[in-house]
């Protein structure tokens, strides 16, 4: 599982030209599945994003987590993260999870997120999304669930 944080100050994603879901101050959360990620992955995942400090503290320094600061979360599924570009230029897909099970687990993990979290909002898996993001710092940060 491999998802790219963003803190941003604000966010939106766009369906067929009207908003489906909007944040204000928090991260966005870009969420994309391999073949062999399960429920340890998503267990693992939840916790990483939730505990993860890259949230200022009163000093400026990065000591703070979404939950420390109660601020939203936009999860948005994205099967190009698991792009293989080892060869060519053309980035081959056979290395994300297939699309009907990755719905399964993308809306698993929104489940589990919502259900310790209280301001989470996310994108349409399989829709043609068009994501807007102001992104604070900027920092964003990369995350595995393997090594």
């Amino acid at each position: 599982m491999i998802i790219v944080l963003q803190r941003v100050s604000k966010a939106s994603v766009t369906i067929d030209k009207s908003i489906y879901s909007s944040i204000e101050k928090g991260f966005v959360a870009l969420v994309g599945f391999q073949p062999d990620d399960n429920e340890e992955d998503l267990s693992f995942m939840v916790r990483k994003i939730l505990r993860i400090r890259i949230f200022d503290d009163e000093n400026g320094a990065l000591n703070q987590s979404i939950s420390d600061i109660n601020g939203d979360i936009l999860l948005v599924p994205n099967f190009t993260l698991a792009a293989d570009t080892t060869r060519g230029n053309r980035p081959g897909f056979s290395t994300a999870m297939a699309p009907d099970t990755a719905k399964i687990m993308f809306e698993k993990f929104v489940d589990d997120v919502s259900s310790m979290h209280v301001n989470v909002a996310s994108g349409l898996f399989g829709a043609d999304m068009k994501v807007s993001l102001i992104n604070d710092g900027p920092i964003t940060i990369s995350l595995a669930s393997k090594k």
